[in-house]
Order: structure tokens, then sequence, then C-alpha cells
């Protein structure tokens, strides 16, 4: 890995690809050595004989087959030369154990597998005598099968079914599958007839040909909605906010009605009184709990109506980002084929490992196993912990190498000048510089994983044995670190973002990104909740396009047991296809809307601080600013006349060819707006807290009504506003404080701020 010095910046400054060096290289050092630890227990399983035990085949008392072995001490019958017996060969080959998945039977090094059938011990003896492969134990001679007693014990189950041996596994395994009906059924508890599983087998294989194509059209599909989503974005979003406003008041007014029609319905009723009031009270309580989340619901999105609009500008400038770097849409297959690789490879070290170590005798059966004692069983815990730092390690990699690409955009003002290839250039600033920065964040990722498995583990071990309390304490700490997981993720995401585009150690990079952040919340929540939605919709809408095709083409199979498994085939490949490309949009809208945030903050759109950003986004800004510029003028028609000899105090993207000297960078919706929507907030939430718990009261009076007023005033100013003034003033702390900029000197023609905004938008 190339790597190039640099000083360390006595002050720290946002430099979009500019100022390059490596970050976190003593991680990258970490993650280097854990891995070699990872090819060593390859090595080491490949050297002590694991790999040839697995590939070759072992039998039951040690001796892998086609080759010369060493006598095992205390293990009869081992040491054998087996040069011509290559197979292995299962006296029971139907003996499953379904609860540690392996056969248990004893096993024996043949050299050639039964092609037919054999019913009896004679068959047997006739199949020794004329192919020289002896089924029975070693000590037992194949001329002598038919008269020995313990040839019931030794030899194999009558009939003997006839196999083949596996192309890589040198195992003889029976052709008709049928005996592994107990396992299939196990596997899929559903099937409990032999010929429904039967049919359902027949139907994928008939219609192999339709799931390939079928397939093909949901990555088809996946990839034209990434391109058309910007267009149809805005339609999907004021459709769900259509639907949400409508479903919620249409649940309140059918409960309230229910209320309505049950006490009319039973007002003149003396009998059961008691069941009709609980009835009354239960449906009460349910319309007044519909009616404070209709109100809540109601007023949250009366707050947030301003930041969908930036929803809608982010997705549209995300579609443009997949016409101008098509090869984004080939980062999920890559992802996937790296993942795959080293889950094939992980897979067969850990085959490995389940062969190799010492010889131990089973006390059940009384055979011969390989076992890993001693401190090399704890290699087995070292490669499971590879198994999910590496995954981790990979998908870091791809949000990286998405982040560095989105942020060359971003930040190139004349689009006609991107590099040729930015996916590549980011993936080698990646491999330069950042290799330890995404080993950082995967281990962190890491860290919290692997306790929620266990857990998990635990919780799926005890399950029906542990107290009501013990399940919930479990439950909780799985639900915290899965939540804990998430929102990780998220930070994480956003740290190799700040990476990409000022070249910061990961725990600078959160932290920058942390507070970037904070001082968006509103937008981050309103980005978050409506652009996962509409993402959503994206991937139920490929889905049921699939679905729909499914059932035009199986129509045919007329029989529902046939089709309805292709069907949930295609279906679960089609959500994960269309998970993988929308997850890809997902990472890009995060990036676009860091790097907007970033670009409000430090500039202003004047002369020498010119925005980075799209026309869309600009075009945002546009309406924002002349929305704040009508509440500002309403507000200060007043104190006019005071301030116009003084300076005025605008936001940081505000027009400051405007008559002011001062600016103040509190971003585009900082300062005032938050704290004006704050107050509005707390009226709604004290008027709603007071309705609630009066109409909860035992008796709804006037003298009620005063004392629940009393009561949540005296909870309002003491509890939640001191808190809640807390919390945001803390985020405005993190805003930059004030900078007074000398006004600058007329000249001849300067631009206008708009057609300054104007001539740098893309």
């Amino acid at each position: 890995m190339g790597c190039c010095g640099s000083t360390e910046r006595t002050k720290r400054e946002w430099k979009p690809l500019e100022d390059r060096s490596c970050t976190d290289l003593p991680w990258f050092l970490l993650f280097t050595v854990f891995c070699v630890g990872m090819g060593s227990i390859c090595g080491f399983t490949i050297a002590t004989g694991g790999a040839g035990r697995l590939v070759f085949g072992y039998d039951s008392y040690g001796n892998t087959c086609g080759q010369r072995n060493e006598q095992i001490e205390g293990v009869r019958l081992s040491g054998l030369d087996q040069t011509d017996k290559k197979y292995v060969f299962f006296l029971d080959p139907c003996n499953i154990d379904i609860v540690q998945r392996k056969i248990k039977s004893m096993a024996l090094c043949v050299s050639l597998c039964p092609d037919e059938e054999l019913k009896t011990y004679q068959d047997l003896k006739r199949f020794a005598m004329h192919n020289g492969s002896e089924l029975c134990s070693y000590e037992l001679a194949g001329h002598k099968y038919p008269s020995l007693p313990e040839r019931f014990e030794k030899c194999p189950k009558l009939p003997v079914p006839p196999s083949k041996s596996l192309p890589v596994f040198n195992r003889c395994t029976p052709v008709d599958i049928s005996c592994y009906a107990k396992f299939a059924e196990a596997v899929v508890t559903f099937v409990s007839d032999n010929s429904v599983l039967h049919r359902l087998i027949g139907g994928v294989m008939a219609s192999k040909e339709i799931i390939v194509g079928l397939c093909l059209l949901a990555l088809v599909l996946s990839m034209i909605l990434m391109l058309i989503i910007r267009y149809i974005s805005a339609v999907l979003v004021w459709i769900l906010t259509a639907m949400v406003v409508l479903g919620s008041l249409a649940g309140t007014s059918i409960l309230w009605w229910l209320y309505i029609d049950h006490r009319l319905t039973t007002k003149d009723a003396k009998e059961e009184a008691e069941m009709t009031r609980d009835s009354a009270q239960a449906l009460l309580v349910y319309a007044i709990a519909a009616t404070v989340f209709t109100v809540i619901l109601l007023l949250l999105m009366l707050f947030m109506r301003k930041r969908v609009a930036l929803t809608i500008a982010l997705f549209h400038v995300a579609g443009k980002v997949f016409i101008h770097l098509p090869l984004l849409t080939l980062q999920p297959f890559c992802t996937f084929l790296a993942l795959l690789l080293f889950w094939m490879y992980w897979g067969l070290v850990l085959l490995f490992l389940g062969t190799t170590g010492n010889p131990v005798q089973n006390e059940e059966t009384g055979l011969t196993e390989f076992r890993l004692t001693g401190p090399l069983q704890y290699m087995t815990w070292y490669h499971a912990v590879g198994l999910i730092w590496i995954s981790e390690f990979i998908l870091a990699c791809q949000q990286m190498t998405v982040a560095g690409a989105v942020v060359t955009y971003y930040y190139t003002r004349d689009k006609t000048r991107l590099p040729v290839t930015p996916i590549l250039s980011s993936v080698l600033r990646l491999m330069r510089y950042h290799l330890g920065t995404v080993a950082k964040g995967s281990f962190i990722i890491t860290l919290v994983k692997i306790p929620r498995l266990m857990l998990m583990y635990v919780h799926n071990q005890l399950k029906g044995k542990e107290n009501a309390f013990a399940r919930c304490m479990l439950k909780t700490c799985i639900c915290c670190l899965w939540c804990l997981e998430k929102c990780l993720n998220y930070l994480n995401q956003n740290a190799y973002a700040a990476t990409a585009i000022n070249s910061t150690s990961f725990c600078t990079s959160a932290r920058d990104a942390f507070v970037i952040l904070v001082e968006n919340a509103l937008r981050v929540a309103a980005i978050n909740a409506v652009g996962d939605f509409v993402l959503f919709l994206g991937k139920i809408l490929i889905v049921t396009s699939t679905a729909f095709a499914g059932v035009l083409l199986l129509n045919y199979q007329r029989d529902y047991a046939e089709w309805v498994l292709p069907l949930i085939i295609v279906c679960l490949f089609a959500f994960l296809v269309a998970h993988c490309f929308l997850s890809i949009f997902e990472i890009v809208v995060d990036v676009l809307f860091l790097c907007f945030a970033i670009d409000t903050k430090y500039n202003d759109g004047t002369p020498g601080k010119e925005f980075y950003m799209d026309k869309a986004l600009m075009e945002f800004v546009e309406n924002s600013r002349k929305l704040e510029r009508v509440v500002e003028r309403g507000r200060s028609r007043p104190t006019e006349a005071v301030s116009v000899e003084g300076p005025e105090m605008k936001p940081m993207v505000s027009d400051s060819g405007e008559g002011g000297d001062t600016e103040v960078g509190w971003g585009l919706d900082g300062g005032g707006g938050e704290w004006e929507e704050l107050q509005e907030f707390h009226v709604y939430y004290l008027l709603v807290g007071v309705l609630v718990d009066w109409a909860l009261g035992e008796q709804c009076t006037m003298v009620s009504l005063i004392l629940c007023l009393t009561e949540d005033l005296v909870l309002f100013f003491c509890v939640y506003l001191p808190t809640s003034t807390l919390v945001l003033f803390a985020m405005l702390l993190q805003k930059p404080s004030p900078v007074v900029r000398p006004q600058p000197q007329p000249k001849a023609q300067t631009p206008s701020p708009s057609r300054s905004l104007s001539s740098h938008a893309s």
C-alpha cells in the first residue's frame, strides 16, 4: 500500500478532494495481521492433514482413503495402506443425525461404490469376490460374510442402495435420495407428505428457465428504477403523505363512530351494565389514543413539510449521479462477488477445521473422530470473528467507494470535467489512503454484532427453559444492541463520506459528521423517514411487478403446488436484488445530503464562496431564502427604523449583498427557525397533554380540567421544557459563532447574489 506522509494541520478545514494523506494506518496494520492469522489457520489445516481428510475422506478408524497411513496409538485397525481404496462407504447412509448434521454410521474405505442394489449377504460376498471391494469391516473376510455372526453390526444395512461417488469429495452417495426424506422434512417443516416435496422440487426443475428469466427481469427493473426514481419521487412522496393523513383520519373517525354507536345502542339496556361500561371505556381509550396519534402526526408533518422538498431534491440529484456515474450500478455485483468468494473460502476452511486435530474415540459410537483440543480449539472462534469482521470490511469498502465517487461528482463544478472513471479513482484512493479507516469502522460494528449474535444463540438454546424475566431481559438486550448497531452503521457511513471529502481519520470524520447531522437533525429525520419509505415502496414495486410477470408465465402450470415454490424463489430474489440496488441509491442520497449540509454551512454563494450544489438543490435554497425573507420582513417591520443604521443578522446562505455587513453561520434552517418551531411545538404538546389527561380521568368535569392543567403545567415547566431547551441549546452550540465581515467596496458591475448562485448551478 502506498502512503504519502503529511504534516498535521494546526487548524483543520473542509478541503474537498485536496491534501490526501493516509488515515488510521495502525488499524490497517492490525487488520493485515488479522488476515495473516486467517490465512495461517488455512495453512495449519492443510499441513496437519485436515484438508486431505475432507477431500479424500477417512474411515471410522482414522485412515485417510487413497493413501498410506500411520498407526494411531490406541486405535485398532489404524495405520492401514488404503492406496487402492479411494472411496468412503457408509454402512447406513440414511442414518442422519439432524441435530449434529452428520451421518451416524461406520465409514470404510472401499475400492468401488456398489452400482446395483445388494439385497442379501450373498450379494455382498459376490460383489467382494468379483470387484475386490469389501463392504464390511476390515477384519471380516469377504468370502465368509453370509456365515459370520458379526455381520449384523459390521456389514451394511440391507438392502444396500446403488450409489455413485461425488465428483470431488470421494463419498459413495445413494442414487435414490428418498432416504433423506426425514432430513428434508426437518428442514422444510411445512411439508408432511413426501409426494408434495417431490412435486415442489419437480415444479422448480421444470420452471428453471422461467425462474432465471424472472430473476433477470428483477435485475433490469431495479436498474431502471434507479434511473427514473428522480422523476417519480415527488409523486411518491405526496401520495405517501396523502395516504398517511387519510389513513390516520379514517382510523380515528371509525373509532369515534364505533364509540358513539356503542353508547347509543346500549343506552337503554340495563342488563350487563358492567360489561357495557368496560366496552365503552375501552373504545373511548382507543379513540382518544388514535386522536392523539393523529394530532401528533399532523403536527410533525406540518413541521417537516419544508424538509420533504429537500428529500425530493436529493432524489432528483441522486438520479443525475447515476446518469453521470453509470458504473455505480455495478457496485452490488462487485460487492456480492467479493462476499461470495470470501464466504466460500470461509466455509471451506471451516470444513477443514472439522477434520483437523487429534484423533478422539466417540464414547457413544466407538468411532474415531478428529477434534481440536487445548488452545487449538480457539481457532474456530478466531475464524468466526473473521467472518464478521471481513464481511463488514467488504461492505464498508463499498460504502467508501460510493462515497468517494459521489463526493467527486458533487465537488466538481463543471460536470463535463469529471474523471473518466470516478469509481476506479475512488477505489484507488481507498486502497492507497483509507483502508485503515474502513478496517476501524468495520471493527466497531463487529464489536457490537458479536455480543448480539451470542445473546441470540443463548436465547435459542434456552427457548422454553428460561423464565419470563430472563426471556424479557435477553430480548431487551438483543433489541438494544440491534438499535446500537443500526445507529453505528449510519454514523460509520457518514464518517466514510467525511473521510472521502477531507481525508481525516475515522474518529475525526465521525465527530465532524455527527456535528453536521445534529445541526440538521430535522432534515435527517425527514430524509430517513420519507426517503426510506419511498425506497421501500420501490422495492415493493419491483417485487410485485416480478411476481405478476411470474404468475402470467407460470399460469399454464395449473397445479398450485407446482408453481408456488418457483414464485416464492423469484419474489425473494427480486426483493434481494432490489434491496442491493436501492441500498446503493440510499447511500448516494445520504452522501449528497452530507455534502449539501457542508456546502450550505461553509459557503454562502458570494464571490469566492460559491456553492458546489446542483441546480435542483440550488432551487431549494433559493425557495428557502425567499420564504425566510418574507418571514423576516414581516417580523422586522416594527424595528425597521432602528435596524437601518445597525448591522443586520443574516443566515449564512442569505443574500449578503443586500445591505448587511454581518454574516452569521447558522446554516439554512438554523437559529431562529429551530427556536420558533420548538416554541410552537411546546404549545401544541401542552394542550394535547392536558386534553388527554382530562379525557382519561374518572370524572370529566371543570374541576378535573383545572387540576389536569395545573399538574401538566408543573411537569411541563419543571421537566419537559428545560430538557428540550437544553438539548436544542447543545445542538446550537455546535454551530459557528457569528463572523463579522467588512462590507465589500462597491464596484462598477457587481453581480447580484441570485445571478451568482445561478451561474454556479450545474
